[in-house]
C-alpha cells in the first residue's frame, strides 16, 4: 500500500448541527501540497423492512436538495444520541418513518455514502418479522408517505429512474452481491 496523505492543517469553513465542513492543507506522498474539502456528518442508518408477503416498505418524501419527491428505505441518524448503537438508531428510524417493529434486525453491510468528500457512513439492516404500530414522524417529516412493493415493482422502479435514492440502491446492491436478493421475496 502507498503512502498517506498527511494533514498540515485544518480549519472549519462552515458549521450547523447537521453537518461540519472543513478545509485541509494536505501533503500527498509525494510531496505535493494541496488542500481537501471535507464534510462531517454523523453516520446513519438504513432499514429494508421485508414483511411476510415478501414486499418491501419504503417512503417516499420531498428532498429540498434536489426539489424532488424519492421512494427510499427508512433511515436517519441521531446525532444528539451519539452513545445510541447503529441497531437502537435502526429500530427506532424503522419505527418512526413505518410504524414497524421488526422481530428481527440483521445487520447486512457497512458502507461509506461518499468516501471521496465526507467521512459519513451507514449500516444497513433487513427487517423482518414485522408488526404494525403507529409511526413517530418528526415535524420536518410530516409529508413522509409509506407504500408496500413487490420485489418486481422495485426493479421497474429502478430501471424507470424513478427509484433514486443512492443508499436504498445501495442496500439492493449489497444484498445483490451477497445472492441473497432473490430469496427475499
Amino acid at each position: 500500500m502507498k503512502g498517506k496523505i498527511r494533514q498540515d492543517g485544518t480549519r472549519i469553513v462552515y458549521e450547523n448541527p447537521w453537518l461540519k465542513v472543513r478545509e485541509d492543507d494536505v501533503t500527498f506522498p509525494n510531496g505535493y501540497k494541496s488542500i481537501f474539502g471535507v464534510i462531517e456528518k454523523p453516520n446513519f442508518v438504513a432499514v429494508l423492512p421485508l414483511d411476510k408477503q415478501g414486499r418491501i416498505h419504503m417512503v417516499s418524501q420531498y428532498r429540498y436538495a434536489i426539489g424532488l419527491r424519492t421512494w427510499e428505505i427508512p433511515q436517519g441518524a441521531w446525532p444528539n444520541l451519539s452513545e445510541a448503537s447503529p441497531l437502537e438508531v435502526a429500530r427506532g428510524e424503522l419505527k418512526e418513518e413505518t410504524g414497524f417493529t421488526a422481530g428481527r434486525m440483521e445487520l447486512i453491510g457497512r458502507l461509506y455514502q461518499a468516501p471521496g468528500l465526507s467521512t459519513q457512513s451507514f449500516h444497513a439492516y433487513l427487517a423482518t418479522d414485522l408488526q404494525q404500530g403507529d409511526t413517530e414522524r418528526e415535524i420536518t417529516e410530516s409529508d413522509m408517505d409509506t407504500s408496500a412493493f413487490s420485489m418486481a415493482e422495485v426493479r421497474k422502479m429502478i430501471s424507470d429512474g424513478e427509484l433514486m435514492d443512492g443508499t436504498t440502491l445501495s442496500v439492493f446492491g449489497l444484498l445483490a452481491m451477497q445472492g441473497r436478493l432473490e430469496s427475499l421475496t
